[in-house]
């Protein structure tokens, strides 16, 4: 299963960023105490110094409501150029705070805010890791994809990636 590797502290915080900002895009999934779970894409606007993950969101979104009832929200992200995955766990809360829109504004971020960073819908989300955990190959995923089919073929195990728990806190 390749080798594993926990991350701590600053070395953790590296991982979680590197790999959230690579992959930009999560699975971002409410409601974890009902089935079905509640998923949609979203941007990661930044990871912080300290391993938070934040988020632009429509105020009068079904996603900011189910946070509002349980803050609990799981991230997985996968990046499609290097076979890298995360999951993450953690406590969501939501804010309005212009000076972080201003932060952590795009210009893409227009498409879903017409009035901009003033639009009466921006609201943030921010989200505290309490488990993350990641997957990672030592190959890109070209190389990655040679030696599974090698694996096939010849019955060894050529597994060379690293995963591992990350703690940021």
């Amino acid at each position: 299963m390749g080798d594993k590797k926990n991350l701590y502290s600053k070395e953790a915080i590296e991982k979680l960023k590197a790999l959230a900002e690579s992959a930009d895009i999560c699975m971002f999934v409410t409601n974890l105490d009902k089935r079905p779970m509640s998923a949609r894409p979203m941007s990661t606007q930044e990871v912080d110094d300290e391993g938070n993950l934040w988020f632009l969101s429509k105020a009068s979104s079904d996603k900011n409501e189910e946070i509002r009832d349980n803050d609990e929200v799981q991230l997985f992200y996968s990046n499609k150029t290097s076979a890298e995955f995360l999951s993450v766990y953690g406590r969501a809360v939501i804010m309005r705070d212009r000076e972080k829109t201003k932060e952590i504004w795009t210009p893409m971020a227009k498409a879903w805010f017409t009035e901009g960073i003033d639009d009466p819908e921006v609201s943030i989300i921010q989200v505290i890791p309490e488990d993350t955990y990641y997957w990672d190959t030592k190959s890109n995923k070209f190389v990655s994809l040679v030696k599974i089919a090698t694996a096939v073929v010849t019955g060894k195990t050529m597994d060379d990636g690293v995963q591992g728990k990350i703690n940021v806190h």
